[in-house]
């Protein structure tokens, strides 16, 4: 977990069929469209510039340090080549391994290679239906064993496998066909009492015995190395005992939508230094065009995230969060015996910070102009002019006479005005 608690952000892909419609990744089940229909965009599927060195290398200028590629969503198109299976992007119109092109790619240049992988698979009524379709569930999770088996030999040293769509309280296995969008729970004491499982335990030990140093998320009921929070508004609280990661997306739905305009940077970088502030990672996602390609804008607006972070990323990379926790000021982050005070909003000519034991020895504003301090038993006080101050991120550098990671964790709300 070491590589992964320093990297504190990384590239998220989602890529396949669902590009070519471009209404986002669940456009299958969203519009409720034919298993033999949809199929038909496998047909299609043929990205002339798909280019995994580009994408590696616009991951590199965002000042990402690894990337986690959609090898199979929950519509069941691979985009590796699976011996039991003709629905793939080696046996249909591209005729590639996608997968194979990709990890080779991302370890040449020196990231992280991160596969997220869906159990369930939506051309299966198995899912929805295991007690009436017992064999055809059976079915499914004999692919889902088999495609793991793929994924962790045939592709070299991986460093994330991230699960999604294989939590066993999903619709209980399977359950009641919902008719819309939108996925239904059904109270525990109605979950068919067969027994029927994916048997993650099975795919654990195969993983942990084949991709030892491998680390994975919590979504498929294995013991989980880092768990996952979806979306911006799941940034929630502050947590330096269990490892975690926020993944959200950059532009419209994690799947590709043409015209939609990404987050400003200002957003991009605040939310990333709200996510290390609380002692967490940014997986920040790309939806890649049907061809292959990055979509231009998102493109640049990562570049300018590489660029923020290539002047101030040592207040985010090999970090931890606090210890003055988030709040309306903003965030902190430290390493060694630095303090790094990410001030996205000023509540007035100073920030005023609970006390802390230790002493400070020195302040500098790294996002520039000069940082005033005054240290008392009370708490303490820091200044930047106001000419000086960043409206992203005016980022403070407190240098203490001890590590900074024997500080308690200490709530700042209270003293903000």
């Amino acid at each position: 977990m070491a590589w992964w608690r320093e990297a504190r952000f990384g590239m998220f892909i989602h890529w396949g069929l669902y590009a070519i419609p471009g209404r986002g990744e669940w456009v299958q089940w969203n519009e409720q469209i034919p298993v033999e229909e949809y199929a038909k965009f496998a047909d299609q599927f043929n990205p002339t510039h798909f280019n995994p060195k580009a994408w590696a290398e616009t991951a590199k200028a965002a000042g990402m340090k690894y990337m986690v590629l959609t090898t199979r969503h929950h519509d069941g198109f691979c985009l590796f080549d699976d011996k039991g299976n003709g629905f793939t992007s080696v046996k249909t119109a591209a005729r590639r391994d996608l997968v194979a092109e990709y990890a080779a790619a991302v370890r040449q240049a020196g990231l992280r290679v991160g596969f997220y992988y869906s159990p369930l698979d939506w051309r299966f009524p198995g899912f929805f239906f295991p007690d009436l379709q017992r064999q055809n569930a059976e079915a499914m999770r004999d692919q889902y064993h088999r495609q793991m088996e793929e994924l962790l030999s045939n592709y070299g040293k991986l460093d994330v496998v991230w699960f999604d769509g294989g939590e066993q309280d999903w619709l209980g296995f399977g359950g009641d066909w919902a008719g819309g969008a939108k996925w239904q729970k059904r109270p525990k004491e109605q979950h068919y009492q067969g027994g029927f499982s994916w048997q993650h335990e099975q795919v654990y030990a195969m993983l942990r015995h084949l991709q030892p140093q491998a680390i994975i998320n919590g979504r498929a009921d294995m013991p989980e190395d880092f768990h996952s929070r979806e979306g911006d508004g799941a940034l929630g609280n502050f947590d330096d005992k269990h490892p975690w990661e926020l993944c959200t997306t950059l532009a419209g739905a994690w799947g590709y939508e043409p015209n939609k305009s990404p987050k400003r940077l200002k957003d991009c970088i605040q939310l990333l230094a709200k996510v290390a502030g609380r002692d967490g990672n940014l997986l920040l996602n790309i939806g890649m065009r049907p061809d292959g390609e990055i979509d231009p804008p998102q493109e640049k607006r990562l570049r300018e995230i590489g660029e923020w972070l290539g002047k101030y990323g040592e207040s985010i990379y090999s970090t931890r969060g606090g210890p003055f926790l988030p709040g309306d000021y903003g965030a902190s982050t430290h390493r060694d015996k630095t303090i790094y005070v990410h001030v996205l909003k000023w509540p007035g000519d100073k920030l005023t910070l609970p006390a802390v034991a230790g002493k400070i020895v020195g302040a500098s504003a790294l996002t520039g102009g000069e940082a005033g301090f005054t240290q008392t038993e009370e708490g303490i006080e820091i200044s930047v002019p106001p000419e000086h101050r960043s409206d992203t991120d005016t980022v403070i550098a407190l240098e203490l006479d001890q590590p900074a990671a024997a500080i308690a964790p200490v709530a700042v709300e209270a003293v903000v005005k």
